[in-house]
Formats: structure tokens, C-alpha cells, sequence
């Protein structure tokens, strides 16, 4: 094996087992009842957490995994190939690229499509920035370390020979990375790249030193890293005012067709969210292709987020209440039951009731309701066993299984959570006559959101109930209940997206009495608005823009917000003109957004 490809393992390793839990199970027998404990040392001491039944197995499996990857780490550690060296009289202290070591790293890069998020930190490299560090950071096959190889690919040979990329691990600290940096900035060095930087214990409170010491000198520091809490803690506090961010996670649609190039809005609902998709087998690589890989990804990229930034910032004081949950294995339980909830509410009700699937509420009231095919197929299923199997494999729990009683301060602790990873984000909704206005939260990654709805289908096909129907009902519910969650999420596509390219305008749902705009982009300082209606259809169909063409609707819109200036209907099909309504394509109009 290659050196690059004996320190690419091990730092793949590392990463992999920093999210793994460690110590034992261990086993008592209480009154004639056996009873589970997951066994930790930590900071010296002991510590038995209480584990049920049901996750023993699992617990088990993660443990031995971990075991196995560190043996692996261990072997390839003897491998491993010394440090770089500038000259004869020196060894740096952490692993280090330069020179010609540092340009091939970069090069299998340098034809990769940028993301649009890529001239922000070209920005700062080349730009005037002075005493500030650059924060590159989001959730795990996000683009973040190919954004950077692709800046160090794009530099002159000049500039590279003054750049280094430091890859952190496990066992390094501050005192060894400033070391290697004093010694970086003696040679004259000027950009400095420093990949997953939060895996040091004592980055949160140390974090200072990159801007005061080394930025505030003239060098360019790029720190980036999977720790989204860890970074956004020493934003709030070491880092105040001493540097610029860029968040990866949220990935619009325009990133995601021209970077990957992999075209539809059918594709970005079923995978969208992360920049790991890949040639023909790119379903494969996702790590939403199916609901274990999702529930894997939730549990290692956002719940385990907090494993290093809970921990160490105050001491595990902040975030207590999350903490509490993810150190009883319970934070992923509240997290799916917040995607799998249609309206995405962050409610107490929602986190401890009796779970119910919203897909499958919904779908079973409109099939009762169409008018053209009225079916009661969905009603007549065996309900319970669906969704109880659906919570196996979503690992949610209902309040009678959880350890750690849910209030209102833990599930504003989970809200706040999820917002300042970028994985929700709110969309407004204005009411007509004039009401209390709300926000509505928005999933940030459809294939998460979707690769649960997927499965919620493939429960049904097994149901036995469900296959004593017709082969044509059988195929035609599947279809039915995953275009119904398609149109819902390119609802939620196209109003997220719209909001963030227009930060200047009020981009908002507005409800009626009885109906409403899917979309309205208000512009207060030009006194106009536009009026949108979603559809998932391909088809032109008069019922689709019914309420644009209300005159009452219209009039009161008008009079709220502006003279209308547009009227137009966001779907699948051909943009075209339809009795003086604009028909736009979903994709053309996504790409378009600026």
C-alpha cells in the first residue's frame, strides 16, 4: 500500500471510530430481571449508563466494530510513514503536506465542478482579509475538503510552495500544532489548511491562537472539520469577530445538477443533501440510498455531532438536555420523529406521543377523498404492525421506551440544535384577512426526509392485508403515496431555495380562508409582489391555477403587499404561457436562482 493510501486509512479510521461508542456491556441481575449497562471510563472515573433490551445487540456490534477498526488503526500506525521533512533539521509533530507530497494530493481535483460556495474562500485566500481565520465547515460528505484541494489545486507553483495542509488526529493537541506552525511560519509559509482541527480536545478554548497569533502575522488559516457545534461555539466566543465562515450543508439544487451532473428534481428529492454522489452507480454511494444508510448518516453526521463540542465546551454544560439524550442513545429517535413529521414541528406532543405516520395519514385521507379514484386501501391495512415496524427501523421510541423525559426546554434544545447545523431552516406563513403569522420548518436535506417515506412504501408492500388487493391497486398506492411526499418536498424546495437567493425580499406562504398561494416574493421597497403555485404534475391542468386567477384572492394580495406583477405556476413540465399565467419549470427555475 502506497504511503498517501496508509495515511488516507488511517485518517478514514480515525474518523470512524471518533463516533463509535467505547468501553463494555456488562450485564446484573437485579431481583431474578437481568438488566444491561454500557460501560465508560471517562475523565477517571466509571460510568454505567442503563441500556434496554433492544439495543444491547446493536450497542454490542458498535463496540466490537470499534475494537476491530482500532486494531486496524494499530496495524497501519506501524506502516505509517514519518512526517515530512522541511529540511534535515526538522520533524513536524503533525502530519503534514507539502512541496510535491501536498500538489498530488490536490491534482485528482483540479477538473472537478466547483460549488458556488467556492468563491467565498477563493475570496479569502486571495483577498485582503487581515487578523481572520477561515471556518469551512458542515455535516460529513458535505464538499468541504475537496473545496480546499480544489483552491490548493488551482494555486501557482509559487503559492503552493507556500502552502501546507495539516490533516489533524486523534492524539494531537494545540501545544503540537503550534509547534508546526511557528516552525511554518519561520520558513515563510503563507496559506495553512487544517482538516477536522475540532478532533483536539482542546480546540474549543484554544481556538484564539490561529487568529491572534498567526492571522493577525499575514497567514492565510483555512480550519475546517464535521464538528458544526465545536466551530459555531468558538464563532460565539474565541473567534468573535477574528473570522469568516462557510457552511456546507445546505447544498441547493443548482450545486447539486452542476457539480455532480445529475439532472431532475426527482433525483435531488431522492439524494439530495450530501456532494457524495458519483458516476453510474452513484445510488449506491449515497448515504440516503436506504433507510439504514440514512438512519446511519443521522446517527453519525448529527446526532454524534455533539460528541467532542458537548463534551468539552463548559464542561458538557451546554445543550445539557441533548447531551442527556445522546448519552442514553436517544437523540436519533427525536431527530427522525422531527423529519418524519410532516409540518416538522418541534413540539412536545410530537417527541412523546404515541407515534403515527404522517405520510401514511395523509395519503389514506386523500385516496378517500379522490373523487375520480376513491380507494379506503390504506385504511384497511394492518395500521399498527406498519408503523410499529417503521419505528424499528427508524429507531423512534414512544415515551413508554424513553429513559429521558422530553419538556419544553429539551425540544427547544433539539430546535436550536438542528438550526445552527443547517439542517432546518423556516419558512414563513402570512395569513389573509390578517392573522398571527408562523414559520414553518424546513427539512434542508430531501433525501433524508424521503428515504423514510420510502421505506414507510416498502412496509405496505409486505403488509399481508395489503396484498390481498388487485395487482393494479397494488402498483397504483406505492406510486400514489410517494408523488403526494414529492410534492410536498418540492413545496419545500422551492420556497427554502427562494428565501436564501432573496434575503431582501419576504419570500412566504400565504393561507386564505379557504386556499392559498404556495409562494409569494414580496418586495417592500418596490411595493409589488409575484404569486406562485407548486405542483408536482407534469401536466397543464386550469385547477392548477385557480386561486391565482381568484379576483378576490388577488385583490387582497394586492392590498396587503403590492400590485401583483406576476402570476405563475412552478412545475414539471415545459414553461410555456397559459391564459396569461407563466408555467415554469422546476428545475429551470431553480437553476436560475441567484
Amino acid at each position: 500500500m502506497a504511503d498517501n493510501d496508509i495515511m488516507q486509512r488511517i485518517i478514514d479510521l480515525e474518523r470512524e471510530i471518533a463516533v463509535l461508542p467505547s468501553g463494555s456491556v456488562s450485564k446484573k441481575t437485579i431481583k431474578d430481571k437481568v438488566y444491561y449497562y454500557h460501560r465508560m471510563t471517562r475523565d477517571g472515573k466509571v460510568k454505567e449508563t442503563y441500556v434496554s433490551f433492544d439495543d444491547v445487540d446493536e450497542l454490542k456490534a458498535q463496540i466490537k466494530k470499534r475494537r476491530a477498526l482500532e486494531k486496524e488503526l494499530k496495524e497501519l500506525k506501524r506502516l505509517e510513514p514519518a512526517p515530512k521533512k522541511k529540511s534535515i533539521f526538522h520533524d513536524f509533530n503533525t502530519y503534514i503536506r507539502i512541496g510535491e507530497q501536498l500538489k498530488k494530493y490536490a491534482s485528482p481535483v483540479k477538473n472537478y465542478k466547483k460549488r458556488e460556495c467556492y468563491s467565498k474562500l477563493y475570496e479569502y485566500i486571495y483577498g485582503g482579509h487581515q487578523d481572520k481565520v477561515f471556518v469551512l465547515y458542515g455535516l460529513r460528505r458535505t464538499g468541504k475538503t475537496t473545496l480546499i484541494r480544489q483552491i490548493i489545486a488551482d494555486m501557482t507553483e509559487s503559492d503552493r510552495q507556500k502552502s501546507a495542509f495539516i490533516q489533524v488526529k486523534m492524539q494531537d493537541d494545540l501545544a503540537m500544532l503550534n509547534k508546526d506552525l511557528k516552525y511554518l511560519e519561520r520558513q515563510g509559509y503563507k496559506y495553512v489548511f487544517i482538516d477536522e482541527v475540532t478532533l483536539m480536545e482542546d480546540f474549543i478554548e484554544g481556538a484564539a491562537l490561529f487568529s491572534d497569533i498567526y492571522a493577525a502575522c499575514g497567514m492565510k488559516i483555512v480550519l475546517s472539520g464535521t464538528d458544526s457545534l465545536g466551530f459555531l461555539f468558538t464563532e460565539s466566543e474565541e473567534l468573535y469577530d477574528r473570522c469568516i465562515t462557510l457552511h456546507t450543508t445546505f447544498i441547493p439544487y443548482r450545486d447539486f445538477e452542476k457539480v455532480l451532473g445529475i439532472k431532475g428534481i426527482d433525483e435531488y428529492i431522492r439524494f439530495g443533501g450530501t456532494m457524495s454522489l458519483s458516476g453510474i452507480n452513484y445510488n449506491e454511494d449515497s448515504p440516503f440510498a436506504d433507510t439504514k444508510k440514512t438512519n446511519e448518516y443521522i446517527d453519525t453526521a448529527i446526532a454524534r455531532n455533539i460528541q467532542h463540542s458537548l463534551r468539552y465546551y463548559r464542561d458538557g454544560s451546554h445543550f445539557r438536555h441533548l447531551f442527556k439524550l445522546y448519552e442514553e442513545g436517544e437523540l436519533t429517535s427525536a431527530i427522525n420523529r422531527v423529519v418524519e413529521d410532516i409540518n416538522h414541528r418541534f413540539t412536545v406532543d410530537v417527541l412523546t406521543k404515541t407515534f403515527k405516520s404522517s405520510d401514511l395519514s395523509i395519503s389514506a385521507r386523500n385516496l378517500l377523498k379522490d373523487k375520480s379514484n376513491s380507494l379506503d386501501i390504506l385504511s384497511n391495512i394492518d395500521r399498527e404492525s406498519v408503523e410499529k415496524r417503521l419505528m424499528q427501523t427508524l429507531d423512534i421510541l414512544n415515551i413508554e421506551e424513553q429513559t429521558i423525559d422530553i419538556d419544553e426546554t429539551c425540544v427547544l434544545e433539539i430546535k436550536e440544535y438542528l438550526r445552527l447545523l443547517d439542517v432546518t431552516m423556516e419558512i414563513d406563513e402570512e395569513y389573509l384577512p390578517v392573522g398571527n403569522a408562523t414559520k414553518k420548518i424546513t427539512i434542508t436535506q430531501p433525501g433524508m426526509r424521503y428515504s423514510q417515506a420510502t421505506e414507510l412504501v416498502n412496509l405496505i408492500l409486505r403488509d399481508e392485508k395489503f396484498n390481498t388487493f388487485s395487482a393494479a391497486e397494488r402498483a397504483y398506492i406505492p406510486e400514489r403515496i410517494l408523488s403526494e411526499v414529492k410534492g410536498r418536498m418540492l413545496e419545500e424546495i422551492i420556497l427554502l431555495e427562494t428565501k436564501t437567493a432573496n434575503p431582501q425580499k419576504q419570500v412566504f406562504k400565504l393561507q386564505f380562508t379557504t386556499g392559498e398561494f404556495d409562494m409569494v416574493i414580496a418586495d417592500n421597497e418596490t411595493l409589488s409582489c409575484e404569486i406562485y403555485e407548486i405542483k408536482y404534475s407534469k401536466e397543464i391542468v386550469d385547477k392548477q391555477y385557480q386561486h391565482l386567477s381568484d379576483e378576490k384572492k388577488c385583490e387582497d394580495t394586492a392590498f396587503r403587499f403590492g400590485r401583483i406583477t406576476g402570476k405563475y405556476v412552478i412545475y414539471r413540465g415545459e414553461t410555456t404561457d397559459v391564459n396569461g399565467i407563466k408555467y415554469v419549470n422546476a428545475e429551470e427555475y431553480l437553476k436560475s436562482l441567484a
